[in-house]
């Protein structure tokens, strides 16, 4: 259009909120996750231990149940406590992991592949709000599977034994909220980052399996080698559980304080955000 003609208007048409812009992300990203029935099969499964859970929680609960076992204390196999959760936790940690290498290797290889980036970096978006919006994708999926279902059982445990119990146990509630959001965090730092630097998405679904499996590996060597429970610190697995375990107020068996433990977890986080810091750029120079 010929600028003399100044026959263009400005758009007139309302305007998205800057505070909300990087939900456009999520919005077109959900449309490709649920598109596959793979995906959708695998996230029916990880419901499957939860329903296992409703289930003790209503046995644990039905008088006419403990009946039929007069002369067995079946309570102490179907007890509702800390170490309940902590299991909970620990199971749901493998599924997110498994829904995170569905989800998370393609979020940022294809606007790179596709040279994505400097169409979202041209308008006012930024990177960092491209960084909130990817991680939002994986957030309120592994969220549904983590906290929300963890917070539905600590609720039914409550109905059936009185609200007191939940008054009393508070510190159970707090602990799969944090618990379940630090691992959130981990998994999609991890799944944006490997994304980013490797473009073929099964070979970042690779990467992130040696993330794991590699810190397991080298510090169990470590370990094995001078006698020592510092290797236990390149797991990455073993960190997670002695911060879940000092969340929820049970014996993790490991001896990695709760410090150590934070402060390798921020390394990982650091190490993910200056990987993304590196490839989520406008332009990419090619030397």
């Amino acid at each position: 259009m010929a600028v003399y003609e100044r026959t263009y208007s400005r758009y007139q048409g309302p305007l998205t909120s800057t505070s909300t812009r990087f939900l456009i992300l999520p919005k077109y990203a959900f449309r490709e996750v649920f598109a596959s029935k793979w995906m959708l099969a695998f996230l029916v499964l990880c419901f499957v231990f939860p329903l296992w859970c409703c289930a003790v929680i209503y046995l644990s609960n039905n008088a006419d149940f403990l009946a039929l076992f007069p002369n067995l204390d079946i309570t102490q196999f179907l007890k509702i406590d800390a170490d309940f959760f902590f299991t909970f936790l620990q199971v749901q940690a493998w599924y997110a992991f498994f829904l995170s290498l569905f989800i998370g290797p393609g979020l940022v290889s294809r606007d790179l592949s596709n040279n994505g980036l400097p169409l979202y970096l041209s308008r006012p978006f930024s990177r960092v709000e491209y960084v909130v919006g990817k991680t939002t994708v994986l957030a309120i999926v592994l969220s549904a599977i983590t906290w929300v279902v963890g917070l539905l059982l600590v609720t039914m445990q409550a109905s059936f034994v009185g609200w007191g119990w939940l008054a009393d146990n508070l510190r159970l509630v707090f602990g799969m909220f944090v618990g379940s959001w630090i691992w959130i965090l981990t998994l999609s730092l991890m799944s944006l980052a490997i994304s980013a630097w490797v473009r073929w998405r099964p070979v970042a679904a690779f990467a992130m399996f040696l993330v794991l499996l590699g810190g397991l590996f080298f510090g169990s060597t470590i370990n094995l080698l001078f006698r020592t429970e510092v290797g236990d610190l390149l797991n990455l697995i073993k960190v997670i559980f002695v911060l879940w375990a000092s969340l929820l107020g049970v014996d993790s068996g490991l001896e990695t304080s709760v410090f150590s433990a934070s402060v390798v977890l921020l390394l990982y986080w650091g190490g993910f955000l200056y990987m993304l810091n590196r490839k989520i750029r406008a332009y990419e120079v090619v030397s």
